[in-house]
């Protein structure tokens, strides 16, 4: 249900443009936090994985899928450490994800177009993004953590 409920969100986020190319809310990352908090690691990576694959499949290609394998992979790995921690807060552990997220998709553009110097312009861009992205949803997250837990 997280996976097609991420997925729908990963749909309506298509729909917004923010004026960079890659940059994006992160919406689907409300349930994957979620997830990570409420069931732990293997749970989230589970829903996530599923996600990035039925998400390329639908509304995507090969190239979205490898973009969004990686991102996924080093934010949710980071997010799981900074979580085990138990010195964040999901606002927290979510900022490091947008951030990490962004910068593992980087990270995929530069190796396939083999220009560094896309890192040196997008890196400060894609950092502020995730950031502010990773606050929002971060704060989204924690509050449905907390309603679903009392569910």
């Amino acid at each position: 249900m997280a996976a097609s409920a991420a997925m729908i969100l990963s749909y309506v986020e298509s729909f917004f443009y923010l004026g960079i190319p890659g940059l994006k809310i992160g919406l689907p990352n409300v349930f994957i936090v979620c997830i990570l908090y409420l069931y732990g690691i293997r749970s989230a990576a589970a829903v996530s994985l599923v996600r990035c694959i039925l998400t390329a499949i639908l509304f995507g290609s090969v190239m979205s899928l490898w973009y969004s394998l990686a991102g996924a992979s080093l934010s949710l790995t980071l997010m799981w450490l900074m979580k085990r921690s138990d010195k964040f807060s999901p606002m927290g552990v979510s900022i490091v994800g947008g951030v990490s997220h962004n910068a593992a998709q980087l990270a995929v553009a530069v190796a396939v177009t083999g220009v560094r110097q896309i890192g040196y312009y997008y890196l400060p861009i894609l950092t502020f993004g995730g950031v502010v992205a990773g606050a929002v949803v971060g704060i989204a997250a924690g509050a449905l953590t907390e309603r679903v837990r009392k569910i």
